[in-house]
């Protein structure tokens, strides 16, 4: 079976894509190839170091200006382009620029973002201490083995790794910690944070002193940080820090308390953050104790137990915190390194690969857009060419058909369309045909008897007057008849319904044709309840009924009986009425063109056996104008009966009210 012909071409286009982009990826990854080796040096080790430095600038200035130089330092250390940029996409400072001239475009995609609010997160995707958490570290720092957690501090979650503080503040190992909310320094920033000289030279003086303390007391296995925090030496990977309670008093003398006192402006930065936590929780409506850290630090506590209260302290503190840094920190700022990411296809010798390649796409694409077009165009091409033969007169004319496509469905309908032209081109000739018969002998016979009375030859009296009126009356029935398929044809068969009683109607029927019956020795009987109303048009119901009538009497023998018979079917609410002859019945081949037009099961065209033709055909009209059906049912040698069944009422129309 063939494919659906939406589907071939949607193969079709689908291929030509393919190939495209086959041929561009070829070509991106000839061009970029090279450029990507050039750099592949710059390693993640290499763009960590540039991270971290420009963190630290960022922490240790308020602004990036003079940030040039550390750039060009950078850029000279790694051997690659490094740039920053505001989120706006202004650039700050650009090692590629400092040789003046135009910088070259940067890469798509920043390499990553240095903000100095979340100093722990890393481009790889870190751990970030929240600047509302203090790390609270389970060892000993500045000697007192009895700390505890601050006052402030809620249920602390289940503990994760961090990283330990090493001299000035820099990250080394790893160490234990948990996070506890209080209102104190950044974590990430610790209490060694922007030392001065002087505090800086003091400070490594103590850990000097402790750690020489700890050699003295033959502690080998313990070290004093610069924040006074006692670390014990483990030939594991990563550091681990001993329980506070089972340190050697002796340990702790040896460190001294000043190791563990802020920094100046730690101490400065924690009286801002004091006083903005304050000013949020009295908005906040939220009372807290303000307490004093064993660093000197000061901090707030609320009830553990009161959740909104521990809410609204952790809000405050992160909002405080950020309030107060921001003055002393950098802007957040877009680190790029490495030179543009932007392919030009036309550079240096890319142009001559690009063109072959595209030349390649375009006959690839030409032919089978050819091949499969000729394919898909040839059944159209057939089509056409019948539809010319058919234009031309070629009734006959007919395709061929396979498959089960679109195409091979406008092939079926094609024929299908050929064979009604055929049909009503043959019935049209038929009817011509018949018409020409049906007026031709009434005009004969009323010319024939002007021409005779004209002679002399009979005489202008009233029996030839009565026979010519008789005559005429034939054609004025068969133009009607002819009028009323004409208005049926052109959807313009009008009913005019009104409620009338469909019992007296049959028998006005009956009354009207009894003359007829009774000269063909038939008898016609109405079998109808009192009344059956309906709501139907009395003229034109009439006119079927009595089309039905009409038949029954003319092709019934001598003595037969013809009824009529009007009922209500409860059931399907509908109004019946059957016509049943005791006529010759009529062969189950001709049944299902009784009611074709100019249909007729005797052939011989004698005026006795038959009218126009049009009768039934204009019942079925007639009947279906009123919503409803007639059918036949016949026997040979046994009589028919036609039934017509109407609605009591006619359907409401849909969206009437």
């Amino acid at each position: 079976m063939r494919r659906s012909l939406f589907v071939r071409l949607l193969v079709l286009f689908l291929g030509v894509a393919v190939i495209s982009i086959a041929a561009t990826a070829w070509i991106t990854t000839q061009s970029t190839s090279q450029r990507l080796r050039g750099e592949f040096e710059s390693t993640l080790e290499a763009d960590s170091d540039v991270y971290g430095v420009l963190i630290a600038y960022a922490q240790g200035h308020d602004s990036w200006d003079g940030v040039g130089p550390v750039v060009e330092d950078l850029a000279a250390a790694t051997g690659s382009r490094v740039a920053l940029t505001d989120p706006s996409g202004e650039v700050l400072a650009d090692s590629a620029a400092s040789g003046g001239g135009d910088a070259p475009p940067l890469p798509s995609t920043p390499t990553a973002e240095i903000d100095p609010m979340a100093p722990l997160g890393v481009m790889a995707g870190g751990v970030a201490v929240s600047s509302a958490g203090l790390v609270a570290v389970e060892g000993s720092a500045g000697g007192r083995a009895d700390d505890a957690p601050s006052p402030s501090s809620t249920a602390p979650p289940e503990p994760t790794r961090a990283p330990s503080s090493g001299e000035n503040g820099t990250i080394q190992g790893e160490a234990e910690v948990r996070f506890v909310t209080a209102s104190g320094i950044p974590p990430a920033l610790s209490l060694n944070w922007r030392l001065t000289e002087e505090e800086a030279a003091d400070r490594e003086r103590l850990v000097a002193e402790a750690n020489a303390c700890l050699e003295r007391l033959g502690a080998d296995r313990w070290i004093v940080g610069p924040d006074g925090t006692v670390l014990q030496a483990s030939s594991d990977p990563v550091s681990t820090v001993k329980p506070a309670e089972t340190i050697d008093s002796p340990v702790h003398e040896c460190v001294p308390e000043d190791l563990s006192t802020p920094s100046a402006a730690a101490q400065a930065l924690n009286r801002e953050q004091a006083r903005l936590t304050e000013e949020c929780l009295t908005a906040a409506g939220v009372a807290a104790t303000r307490v004093t850290s064993p660093e000197g630090l000061a901090e707030f506590a609320v009830d553990p137990g009161d959740l909104a209260a521990s809410e609204a302290l952790a809000e405050c503190s992160v909002r405080a915190n950020e309030q107060a840094m921001e003055p002393y920190l950098a802007d957040p700022a877009l680190l790029y390194i490495g030179s543009t990411d932007r392919f030009d296809p036309f550079s240096g010798d890319g142009w001559v690969r690009t063109v072959l390649t595209a030349l390649g796409v375009l006959a690839a694409a030409t032919g089978v857009t050819v091949l499969a077009g000729r394919r898909l165009s040839h059944p159209i091409r057939t089509l056409t060419a019948a539809a010319q033969q058919l234009a031309s007169g070629g009734r006959g004319t007919r395709v061929e058909v396979t498959g089960h496509d679109e195409v091979a469905r406008l092939g079926h309908a094609f024929n299908a369309m050929a064979s009604s032209i055929e049909e009503n081109d043959r019935q049209r000739k038929a009817m011509v045909s018949d018409i020409a018969h049906e007026l031709r002998t009434p005009l004969a016979n009323v010319r024939g008897y002007l021409e005779a009375a004209e002679d002399g030859v009979v005489p202008m009296d009233a029996q030839l007057v009565s026979s010519l009126l008789e005559e005429s009356t034939l054609l004025q029935r068969l133009i009607d008849d002819l009028q009323d398929l004409a208005l049926a044809d052109a959807g313009m068969l009008r009913v005019h319904r009104e409620d009338a009683d469909v019992a007296e109607l049959a028998r006005q029927v009956v009354a009207a044709h009894q003359p007829s019956a009774s000269a063909s020795s038939v008898e016609l009987v109405v079998a109808a309840p009192s009344d059956v109303v309906a709501d139907v048009d009395p003229v034109r119901l009439r006119q079927a009924l009595g089309n039905l009538v009409a038949n029954a009497v003319q092709y019934s023998g001598t003595g037969s009986t013809v009824l009529v018979r009007v009922a209500r079917d409860a059931v399907s609410d509908e109004v019946v009425l059957a016509v049943r002859d005791d006529g010759p019945g009529i062969a189950p081949e001709h049944l299902e063109h009784l009611f074709d037009r100019f249909y007729r099961t005797d052939t011989s065209r004698t005026r006795a056996t038959g009218g126009s033709g049009l009768g039934l055909a204009i019942t079925k009209h007639l009947v279906e104008a009123h919503d409803g059906t007639v059918t036949v049912s016949s026997m040979v040698g046994a009589g028919s009966t036609f039934t017509i069944r109407l609605p009591l009422r006619a359907p409401v129309a849909a969206g009437a009210s």
